[in-house]
C-alpha cells in the first residue's frame, strides 16, 4: 500500500478501496455483496477513529486496510441477513405479533 489517507478519502466504491490497499477480491463476490461489505467496512472504520484517535495516517491506513479484510471475509463465510447491518434487517412488520409478546394469561 502505497496510497495517502488524502487518496483514501476519495475513493468511492468497493473495488477502489480493494486496489487501493492491494487486497485480492473476486469481483463476482464484490459485485453481489458491494454494500454489505461497504457497510460493515464503515462500521469499522467509525470505531477505529473512535478507539484510535491519535493514530498517524500511516497507522490508520493500515488499520484500515484490516478493516477492509475483515468486512470482505465476514461476508465469504456469513451472509448479509445474518449480519444484519441494514435497518431493514431489524424491523418487525407492523402486523406481526411474536409468540414471545402473547401472554400465557
Amino acid at each position: 500500500m502505497t496510497g495517502t489517507l488524502a487518496e483514501f478519502q476519495q475513493l468511492v466504491n468497493a473495488e477502489d478501496y480493494l486496489e487501493f490497499f492491494g487486497l485480492p477480491y473476486d469481483p463476482t463476490f464484490v459485485n453481489v455483496n458491494r454494500l454489505h461489505i461497504l457497510q460493515k467496512f464503515s462500521t469499522l472504520i467509525k470505531a477505529i477513529d473512535a478507539e484510535f484517535p491519535d493514530l498517524n495516517d500511516t497507522e490508520k491506513l493500515e488499520r484500515y486496510q484490516a478493516a477492509l479484510q475483515q468486512a470482505y471475509n465476514t461476508f465469504t463465510t456469513s451472509s448479509p441477513l445474518t449480519e444484519k447491518l441494514f435497518k431493514v434487517f431489524n424491523e418487525k412488520p407492523p402486523n406481526l405479533v411474536l409468540l414471545s409478546e402473547i401472554g400465557t394469561d
